[in-house]
């Protein structure tokens, strides 16, 4: 009798110890992957939802592809616009959502905004249909302007998210004429030192990697072409400006990891792939260390107000003349 009592306890401690070990199991694969600064995800044309998966994976920004359609609604995914198929829905109410939920951050280790790029693309160049998505869009933010970072009579205020505009529309002239802002540039190296375009208009340089290297991390990166990416990060951050630097060539993870690495030792402050859980693990691995004194987010208590006035502009021609026909 004594044995068999034992026998139950120890099974009881066994099944106890097991439940026990598969709760920490199951909270362990639940727990978000630490936040990444340094990291940013592409969404291809072809995915619908980007979002959850970039969240979960911890990186700290996404640029998502639109294509304005009807009434000036931005939608993403393949193909022609698809009702429900919405910025707005799948990308910025959700995401504006969680950080207002949160009391104005998207996790409890975020360090710095979250970095949204809407890329303008598609065959549809004409300026009116342009701007008048540009314009919606710009009401999507203001609806949610305590969250954002802004920009108020040239000085930078961190918010959640950071929202930049890019691809086959130029908004810069729309949004120097507003002294109040909550879109920003996204910019080239050829930025660098421009009266026209300060760092308050285009904070960030964004360029793919071909475009000025052909180093593809199978062999050791040549002396020449290191020395220009340390001088180019270089003479951005000196002209208060962090860089961004994708469009890795396609090819093995083994040759992508070797220039993220090269990359974060030349300072780029950020890092964009579409292998999100390849450079969410290599930056685990090989963090960026900030090489810019780029003020940190901190979060600030979400008040309720009513949303920030529209900024009118006069001309929408000359606003928008900049299409780029490539």
């Amino acid at each position: 009798m004594a044995n068999d009592v034992i026998t139950m306890v120890g099974g009881a401690v066994g099944l106890a110890g097991a439940v026990g070990a598969l709760s920490a199991g199951v909270a362990a694969v639940r727990r978000p992957a630490p936040y990444q600064p340094s990291g940013h995800a592409l969404a291809g044309a072809d995915i619908v939802d980007p979002l959850p998966a970039v969240l979960k994976s911890g990186l700290a920004g996404l640029t998502v592809p639109v294509l304005p359609g009807p009434h000036g609604e931005l939608f993403i995914g393949p193909g022609a616009p698809q009702p429900g198929r919405t910025l707005r829905r799948l990308v910025l109410g959700p995401l504006l959502a969680r950080a207002k939920a949160r009391g104005g951050r998207l996790r409890p280790d975020q360090t710095v905004p979250f970095r949204l790029v809407v890329e303008f693309t598609g065959p549809n160049r004409d300026a009116k249909t342009l701007l008048r998505a540009y314009r919606m869009l710009d009401q999507q933010l203001r609806d949610h302007a305590s969250l954002l970072s802004r920009c108020e009579d040239g000085k930078l205020e961190p918010g959640a998210v950071t929202v930049a505009v890019a691809g086959i529309v130029d908004v810069r002239e729309l949004l120097v004429a507003e002294r109040r802002r909550y879109a920003f540039a996204d910019g080239t190296f050829d930025d660098i030192g421009s009266r026209s375009a300060p760092a308050s208009l285009v904070p960030m340089i964004s360029e793919p990697w071909s475009r000025r290297f052909g180093w593809d991390g199978r062999e050791p990166i040549s002396a020449e072409e290191r020395h220009l990416l340390h001088a180019m990060v270089r003479a951005a951050h000196e002209d208060g400006r962090t860089v961004r630097i994708s469009g890795l060539s396609a090819g093995a993870r083994s040759a992508r990891r070797a220039v993220w690495t090269e990359l974060g030792l030349a300072g780029v402050d950020v890092l964009a792939d579409p292998d999100h859980s390849g450079l969410a693990r290599h930056l685990r691995r090989h963090p960026v260390s900030p090489q810019t004194a780029v003020q940190m987010f901190v979060a600030k208590p979400v008040r309720r107000s009513a949303p920030a006035p529209r900024a009118v502009v006069s001309d929408d021609a000359t606003a928008l003349r900049k299409v780029n026909n490539a």
